[in-house]
Formats: C-alpha cells, sequence, structure tokens
C-alpha cells in the first residue's frame, strides 16, 4: 500500500482527484445502464409491430404468387406467338414479292430479234422462279410453327376457344395454300407460261442463227480459205449467245433440262443439215453403199471429190463453229457434261452419211483406176484427222474418232489392193488379147508407163508411200523384211520396180505370141516397148524411184537389143545375101533378089511395121543405112557383072530410100512424144489418162500378188 501510495505521489496524481474520476466513471455507467433498460422496452415495443408487418408481408406474398405464374406463361405464351408470327410475315411478304413479278412478266414482251428485252426476261423469270422457291421453302416452316402455337395454347388453355378455333381455321388454311397454291406457282400459272414462252424464243433464236459461209456452191471456194480456230465464223452474237446462253440456264433450273437440249439439237441438226444442203450433195442420196458397183466410174469419180469438199467443211467449218456453239450456250449445265452430247447428237446423222458414201467406195471392187481417187480420199482423210479428232474430243466424240479410223483403214486397204491388182492384170493380160497387129507399142505399156508416171508426182507419191508403209505394218510376213533406208519413197520405189518388171513380163509373153510368119513383127514390137519404157520415164518421178541407172541397163539395153534382133530379122538377110560372092549370071540373080527382098520390106514397113518414135526410126534408119548401103555398094566391085547392063539404083539411092522409109512418119512421132512431155506436172490429165483403160477386154486374175 505504501508502495503504491508512493507510485501515485511519484506520478503526480493526488488521491483526491483518482476518486473523483471513479464516481464520474460510476455516474456515466449508471446512465448507460437506464439508457439500456429504456432501449430495451422500445425494442420490446417495436417487435410486436414488426411481427405484425411480417404476418401482413406474408399474406401479401401469398396473393402475388399466382399472379408470378401468370406473368411467366404469358411470356412463354408471347415467345410462341412470335415464332409463329414471324415466319407467317416472311411467307405473306413472299407472296406479296410473287404477285409483284406476275405482274411484271405480264407486261414484258420478250423477241428473239432483241437479245436484250430477252435477258431483261429471263432476269424477271429468274425473280420469279426464286421468290416461288423462298415462298416454297417457307411455308412448310410457317405451317409448323403456327401448329406448334397451337397446341400450346390448346394443352395451356391460355385463351378461350373461340379464339383457339379461329387460329385452327388460319392453320387449316395455310395448309391448304401450302398444298395447292404454291404447287400451283411453280408448275402452272405465270411462271409456267413464261417458261413456255422463253422455250418458243429459244427455239426462235437458235433459228437465226446460220451458217451464212455456206452458199450455193460446191464449197471449193470455201475449203481454200484459212478456217483456223481463230477465224472460224461465229454463230450469231455476243449478245445472242449469251440471251441463248440465260435461257438454257433458267430452263435448267425450272426442271426444264430435258426439253431445252432437245430444241437445242434439234434446231442445229436442221440448220447443220441445210447448209450442207447448200452445197448440193445429192451424191449421199443417189449412190447408196451397196450399189456402188453399178454405178458409171466418171460419176462416183466426180461424186468422190465432191465428198472430200463436202466433208472437209462439215468437219474444219460446220461443226467447229457448232462445237464453238454447243460450248457457249450450254457449258454451264451440269458442270460442262451436256454440251459434248448435244455436239455429238447434232453431227451423228449428218457424219454417219459421210462414213457410208466413203465405206460404200472403199468397200467397192478394187478396180486400177479408182486408185488415184483412193488415194485422194486417203490424203484428204490424214490431212482430216487432226481437225476431226479437235472438234469430236473427249467421250462423246469417240464413236466419231472410231470411226473415221475405220474408214481410213479400209481407204488404206483398197488402195494397196487397187495397186497390187494393177500388177496382177498387167500379169493376166499376158493370156488375153492377141499383141499389136502392126507391131506398135501395146496399148497395155502405153496404159501402165502413164499410171505410174501419175502414181509417182507429188500429188500421189507421198500418199502411196504412206499406203504402202501402213500395209506393210498390217502384213506380218512383210515385217521380217528388212525396212528400205528411204522409208516411204524406198517402198513406192519397190512397188514400181515390180510393176516394171510385170510389164516386161508382159512385152516378152506378146513377143512370144507372134507366131513363125512373120519374125520382124516381134522385135519390132519390143523394141517400140522397150524404147517406150525407157524415154517416157527418162527423167520423171518413175526413173528418179526405180533409178535412171537402172532404167537404162534394163529397158534401154533391152529396147537396143530387140533393135538389133530387128535389124537382123529384116535386113541381116538381104546383107548376108550381098556378103557372098557369085558369079555373073548368079551375081545377077543375087542382086534381082536383093531388090525383090529389098522392096518386099519398104512395102512391109510402110504397110505394117509402125515405129512412131521419132528418135528411134532415125537411130533404126541409121543403123540400117550403115549395115546394107555398104553391103550393097561393095557388091558389084566384088561380082563383075552383077548388073549385066541393067540399071540398078545406086548406093544413094538405096540410102535415101532407107532413110526416107524411117522418116515418114517421123514429124507425127515428134509431136506426139511432144504432146505427151508437155502435160508433165498436169495433174488431172495424167491422172485421166492413167484411169482409162488398156482393154475392152476382161484379163484374167490371178490371186497371188507380185513381189514387192
Amino acid at each position: 500500500m505504501a508502495d503504491a501510495t508512493n507510485a501515485i505521489h511519484d506520478d503526480g496524481v493526488s488521491p483526491n482527484t483518482m476518486i473523483a474520476n471513479l464516481h464520474a466513471s460510476r455516474s456515466c455507467l449508471d446512465s448507460v445502464l437506464r439508457s439500456s433498460a429504456v432501449l430495451d422496452v422500445a425494442i420490446s415495443g417495436f417487435d410486436g409491430r414488426l411481427s405484425l408487418r411480417l404476418a401482413a408481408i406474408t399474406a401479401v406474398y401469398d396473393a402475388v404468387v399466382p399472379l408470378h405464374s401468370q406473368a411467366v406463361a404469358a411470356q412463354a405464351l408471347r415467345t410462341r406467338i412470335d415464332r409463329a408470327v414471324s415466319p407467317a410475315l416472311s411467307l405473306l411478304r413472299g407472296f406479296s414479292l410473287v404477285r409483284s413479278l406476275q405482274r411484271r412478266l405480264l407486261r414484258l414482251s420478250p423477241s428473239a430479234a432483241d437479245p436484250r428485252r430477252l435477258i431483261a426476261y429471263v432476269n424477271c423469270v429468274d425473280s420469279l422462279h426464286d421468290a416461288v422457291a423462298g415462298v416454297a421453302a417457307e411455308c412448310e416452316p410457317a405451317v409448323q410453327r403456327l401448329q406448334e402455337a397451337v397446341e400450346f395454347l390448346s394443352r395451356t388453355k391460355a385463351t378461350d376457344r373461340l379464339r383457339l378455333y379461329r387460329l385452327s381455321e388460319a392453320l387449316a388454311a395455310l395448309q391448304a395454300l401450302y398444298e395447292d397454291e404454291v404447287d400451283a406457282m411453280r408448275y402452272e400459272g405465270v411462271l409456267d407460261e413464261a417458261l413456255l414462252l422463253l422455250q418458243h424464243e429459244c427455239e426462235s433464236l437458235l433459228l437465226r442463227l446460220k451458217h451464212h459461209a455456206f452458199g450455193e456452191s460446191d464449197g471449193l471456194d470455201l475449203i481454200s480459205k484459212e478456217t483456223d480456230g481463230s477465224n472460224l465464223p461465229h454463230l450469231g452474237s455476243s449478245l445472242q449467245v449469251e440471251a441463248l446462253r440465260r435461257m438454257a440456264q433458267t430452263l435448267a433450273a425450272n426442271d426444264c433440262l430435258d426439253i431445252a437440249i432437245d430444241i437445242f439439237v434439234t434446231v442445229r441438226y436442221r440448220r447443220a443439215a441445210q447448209a450442207l444442203m447448200r452445197l448440193k450433195p445429192e451424191y449421199l442420196r443417189t449412190y447408196a453403199p451397196e450399189d456402188m458397183d453399178a454405178m458409171e466410174w466418171e460419176a462416183v469419180e466426180a461424186a468422190i471429190t465432191l465428198w472430200i469438199r463436202h466433208l472437209e467443211l462439215a468437219v474444219r467449218m460446220l461443226f467447229a463453229a457448232e462445237k464453238r456453239l454447243c460450248h457457249d450456250v450450254l457449258g454451264g449445265l451440269m458442270g460442262g457434261a451436256v454440251w459434248p452430247e448435244c455436239l455429238a447428237k447434232i453431227a451423228d446423222r449428218i457424219m454417219a452419211v459421210f462414213f457410208c458414201f466413203g465405206e460404200g467406195v472403199a468397200r467397192s471392187s478394187k478396180q486400177p483406176q479408182k486408185l488415184f481417187k483412193l488415194l485422194d480420199m486417203f490424203d484428204a482423210l490424214d490431212r482430216m484427222w487432226p481437225d476431226l479428232a479437235a472438234v469430236f474430243d473427249g467421250e462423246a466424240g469417240g464413236d466419231f474418232r472410231a470411226r473415221f479410223r475405220e474408214l481410213q483403214k479400209l481407204v488404206v486397204h483398197a488402195a494397196a489392193t487397187a495397186f497390187w491388182e494393177f500388177g496382177l492384170r498387167i500379169e493376166g493380160l499376158q493370156d488375153g488379147a492377141p499383141p499389136p497387129a502392126d507391131g506398135s507399142v501395146p496399148k497395155v505399156v502405153r496404159y501402165a508407163l502413164q499410171y505410174l508416171k501419175c502414181l509417182t508426182t507429188a500429188a500421189y507419191a507421198g500418199p502411196m508411200g504412206r499406203v504402202l508403209r501402213t500395209e506393210r505394218t498390217w502384213r506380218p510376213e512383210l515385217l521380217s523384211r528388212p525396212p528400205e533406208a528411204d522409208g516411204d519413197q524406198g517402198l513406192l520405189g519397190d512397188a514400181v520396180r515390180s510393176i516394171l518388171e510385170a510389164l516386161q513380163r508382159n512385152v516378152e509373153a506378146q513377143r512370144s505370141r507372134y507366131g513363125k510368119k512373120d519374125r520382124v513383127l516381134p522385135h519390132v514390137m519390143a523394141t517400140n516397148a522397150y524404147w517406150y519404157m525407157y524415154t517416157r520415164t527418162r527423167g520423171t518421178e518413175v526413173a528418179m524411184l526405180v533409178g535412171e541407172d537402172t532404167m537404162k541397163a534394163r529397158y534401154k539395153s533391152a529396147a537396143e537389143q530387140a533393135a538389133f534382133a530387128y535389124q537382123d530379122a529384116a535386113w541381116g538377110s538381104l546383107v548376108k545375101l550381098l556378103d557372098r560372092g557369085e558369079a555373073a549370071g548368079t551375081a545377077r540373080a543375087t542382086t534381082e533378089e536383093f531388090m525383090r527382098g529389098f522392096d518386099d520390106n519398104l512395102r512391109k514397113h510402110k504397110s505394117v511395121y509402125c515405129i512412131r518414135d521419132a528418135d528411134l526410126r532415125e537411130q533404126i534408119g541409121e543403123a540400117v543405112a550403115k549395115a546394107v548401103v555398104p553391103a550393097y555398094a561393095a557388091f558389084p566391085h566384088a561380082n563383075a557383072g552383077a548388073s549385066d547392063g541393067r540399071a540398078f539404083p545406086p548406093p544413094d539411092s538405096i540410102r535415101g530410100l532407107i532413110l526416107q522409109l524411117f522418116d515418114a512418119g517421123r514429124e507425127e512421132g515428134r509431136k506426139e512424144a511432144e504432146g505427151e512431155g508437155s502435160s508433165k506436172g498436169e495433174r488431172e490429165r495424167h491422172r485421166r489418162r492413167a484411169e482409162g483403160s488398156w482393154s475392152s477386154e476382161a484379163p484374167s486374175r490371178r490371186k497371188s500378188q507380185p513381189n514387192k
């Protein structure tokens, strides 16, 4: 205690002050306790009032809970109604747009003469189609949503029966509209009439697109023009093509694709056929393939010329233009799968007629005179192949390419057969008509040489070489032979050589058929024939192919040997008569015998023996004079009294008679040779002469071919 008191004293606070502070604190505590008691009484009173208010609030809550449920139900109903009404409103707007477009279509009047109006009409039809499609697409969702709303109201009883009945009637009406009116809008009514009008206008516009380049001619003027892909004639303007493209797309979008294709194919086939008919191809109707052999060859030949021109025009111009039109108009349909088939349908019947004619020619009899026209066909088909493969490409053009290739094979076979038939005919004539009675060049020799000269010209040598090469690949027995170094030219040279060899055998066979009555005539004929073969081929393509040295060694030598034999047979006996020494009386008789033989020779040479070639006559005359005149001049000197006072012609007269004999007809022979030489290079004249016939009789035919 003393320590506490000391501590207080040490802090500087007196005990009285501390007691006063304690009394003050006690007073505050009493005041707080009294206030708390008062507050406790007040709180107890407020608690009673609060309990009353909470009871009131609970009653209000119990009354408000049903209203909340009704609000939630009303919100759900509003959502159902909005979901049903929104599609219905959109459907009504679609119906309104359809009606508006229908009225607009009825006001428009498209015309094929005005592509712009057609395109505007197509745009309106497309808009109507889209609007009708939109209505058709919106009807079912609208009906479904309305059905859901009716079922909801019926299930929740959110409205009275009258309103529910009316809503059910609206639903039934909408369902009927969906089932009847929408189908009518799609397949009947204004849209259907518009599609029918588009079909008519499409046909009318297609008919307007004509092949104006095909005029009243045989087509030669068109072939002479350049017709590559860049300058092919266009069928219609860009606006016309665009109008056709839009119409085709619109028809296809409205389930009328088959109709659009049928219209396109029918009209374009008609226009293509009419374009070709303007070229007047009557031969395609006149010459049936099975009756080709019964026709006059000259007429068939003219028809082949036209056929080549017309087929080339059809491939390079007609169907190339039709292909472009098909692609431009129908290229957007079904991913581009439609237009190639349409082109094939357009060209099918027309190309079939061309193919049938060509096949008929190729399958007809393989007479030698047909070779040149067959080569014309082969060369033309060879030239046309790239164009045809380009026009009829892809799967749709496969049949055209296959049949064209088959026609090429038929023509190759026919040309090769006709050529070898030529050799067989020459061989067959060994047993045919009698040899020339005057010893002139046999007709078969003239024909064969002219035939070969024509065949080896630039116009036919190339095609014939390709034919022989192609035939070689088809014949296994020929593949074992070594290939010629010169290719096609080597093959043709071998073929020509085989014909010349057959011709030489023919000449020798005719030479042996003269008999023994006239020993001179066979040698005259052989000399004429071999000299003709040598001189008429000298410097020509025939000699270039066979070889100038070969021709000279074989045929000039043969002509010289035959001339020596002729000289010996005709004049050798007279020379031998003068060469033997005689007594005076006998010498005179010998001289008289010589003159009789000499006069007989002159007579025979003037009336029987014929040597037309001027150079040959001159050479033979000089050779005869050189053999006879010296012997005749020497005979009187070697045989005294040979004339015995009689006046015999002097040697110069004998020489003059001999030269005069062989000079007669020399000018005629020179003119003939010049006439034949002047025709060199004239393809048509060569071919005409080569296509003639050397005999009116049908020669025997052999089954074996000459060596190639």
